[in-house]
């Protein structure tokens, strides 16, 4: 007998053990989910699922299946972390293949590695289907290129809820020739604007919100960094919402404008 592998789709597994597929469903369009996690999601005994995960994509799922719904906000937790690891853990012990489903990636700010740490230490093989990050996928549905020849050429993504925010050093995340995304920062968009100008980055620099990306309602709001938060409070942005900071950010118009002046700028100092 030929000696066994393990696949993407089904590691190994002890004997009546089943497997937890850590799945990325993208950043809202059911479209945009990879071949492998629509695969899964269609076939999934149990699907332990985010808040921000599209309704249409639970509506993929078999009759029949399991729809476990684990969804976060930033004052309301439907079941703590180390809860939701037990619950993967104990479903996979019953001989169920369980399917974690998270908006985005679930290696980018979706705890995904904690995740797939408590499954390796209770034995559950554990599989990981990338997702496109909702940085990327919001991003280009905005048409905001988050590098540009000549705008940016280093991109840095940052947590806004994380804890210590004002204790960050955040100098050299944002500024000439670099983007800062942020995710889960409406709550924080105050500090965050006010820490960025603090730390030296000008209060003109373009922000782009970008809110229910890839969805049909989706919007992509503007203004300065100073502006950010008034922005999000005039305008009632809502989670999901992805903030872009840096030159990309500016209004497509914007771009020719300043490539222009740059232009213009060069020539008089030649002369």
């Amino acid at each position: 007998m030929e000696p066994q592998f393990p696949s993407p789709d089904h590691p190994i597994a002890p004997q009546g053990t089943g497997t937890v597929h850590l799945v990325g469903a993208g950043p809202g369009d059911p479209d945009l989910l990879t071949l492998r996690a629509a695969r899964l999601v269609m076939n999934a005994q149990v699907i332990v699922h985010d808040g921000l995960v599209d309704a249409r994509i639970l509506e993929m799922a078999r009759p029949g299946a399991r729809l476990v719904s684990v969804a976060k906000s930033r004052s309301r937790h439907t079941m703590k972390q180390e809860a939701i690891n037990d619950l993967l853990v104990a479903e996979a012990r019953k001989g169920r293949d369980v399917i974690r489903l998270k908006g985005g990636d679930p290696f980018i700010f979706g705890r995904g590695g904690e995740e797939a740490e408590a499954c390796r230490a209770a034995g559950v093989p554990v599989a990981v289907v990338p997702g496109i990050s909702s940085a990327l996928g919001a991003s280009a549905a905005a048409q905001v290129p988050l590098t540009h020849r000549d705008h940016a050429s280093i991109v840095s993504f940052v947590a806004g809820q994380c804890k210590g925010l004002s204790e960050q050093d955040w100098s050299g995340l944002a500024g000439k020739g670099r983007t800062l995304v942020i995710f889960m920062g409406l709550a924080t968009a105050p500090q965050i604007s006010d820490k960025l100008i603090a730390d030296g980055l000008s209060p003109e620099v373009p922000v782009a919100v970008i809110e229910k990306a890839t969805r049909a309602d989706m919007r992509v709001l503007r203004s300065p960094l100073a502006g950010l938060a008034e922005l999000v409070e005039r305008e009632a942005v809502a989670s999901p919402a992805l903030i872009v900071i840096g030159d990309v950010a500016a209004e497509p118009s914007d771009h020719t404008l300043r490539a222009r002046l740059d232009m213009a700028g060069a020539l008089e100092a030649e002369l």
